[in-house]
């Protein structure tokens, strides 16, 4: 099992250092309002990763629709993703994560397939580009949202794909609840699996917004992921992303 943080820090290359030093071995590069490093960057950033041996994720920019009426944004969200993936291959990212599209006014299954046909077609250019990176659609917080988590699933098996399992996500679009045993059944066979957990704040509309992540509810999580035998590494999008990930590490070091 693998903890780490949503954002390296900055400067990156001081973050990773840090990273290292409390034995952090995993963290997602924050891309959620640009893809801001250049290729020349990443790659740096990317070679003290490996020395680190810190694996990283990549969380794309939030400004993400592929179902958009307008096919201006939707050619920038493809690229937005496209760019973070490319970003990936320098930075030695293998997990591209984000989110794919919202509802709007068509019905789940058209969002699901236009979802799947672009999803295709970016895996085309991965492939053609030998970027190496795997795109991880994200189980989102909100009902207006593409992203739950059976859509997900079937979308990883009929394009093989892989998911990012938002812990916090399910619980805020379930009204605070949330099956665990459902859940695990459920992930614990993904071939490409990340995941986040965070506190979070939600309403009748689902996520409102990230808090500090609660010992009980790691405790409860961890519980779960030692029963199913889910080894996986769990990003922290809290607050306070640096100090709930070291208070990930030692309530897992307890549990073990």
């Amino acid at each position: 099992m693998e903890f780490g943080p949503a954002s390296i820090g900055s400067p990156a290359l001081a973050g990773l250092e840090q990273l290292h030093k409390f034995k952090v071995t995993t963290s997602e590069v924050a891309f959620g309002r640009g893809v801001y490093m250049s290729n020349s960057l990443a790659k740096e950033v990317g070679e003290v990763a490996k020395k680190f041996k810190i694996s990283l994720s990549i969380h794309a920019p939030y400004y993400i629709n592929l179902v958009s009426e307008d096919i201006e944004k939707k050619k920038a969200s493809i690229k937005r993703i496209l760019d973070t993936c490319e970003r990936g291959y320098y930075l030695n990212a293998k997990w591209i994560v984000f989110h794919a599209a919202y509802y709007g006014k068509r019905s789940k299954e058209e969002v699901y397939n236009i979802v799947k046909k672009e999803v295709i077609e970016m895996q085309k250019k991965i492939k053609e580009n030998k970027w190496e990176t795997i795109l991880c659609p994200e189980t989102t917080g909100k009902l207006s949202q593409f992203g739950e988590l059976d859509e997900l699933l079937k979308l990883s098996k009929e394009t093989g794909c892989g998911i990012c399992v938002d812990f916090a996500h399910l619980k805020a679009r379930n009204i605070g609840k949330i099956d665990y045993d459902e859940v695990m059944k459920k992930i614990k066979d993904v071939k490409y699996l990340t995941c986040h957990f965070s506190g979070i704040v939600w309403g009748a509309k689902g996520e409102r917004h990230h808090e500090l992540t609660k010992e009980k509810d790691l405790v409860e999580l961890f519980t779960y992921l030692k029963k199913y035998k889910i080894n996986t590494r769990i990003i922290n999008e809290s607050p306070d992303v640096f100090g709930d990930t070291l208070k990930s590490m030692k309530i897992w070091e307890k549990m073990k």
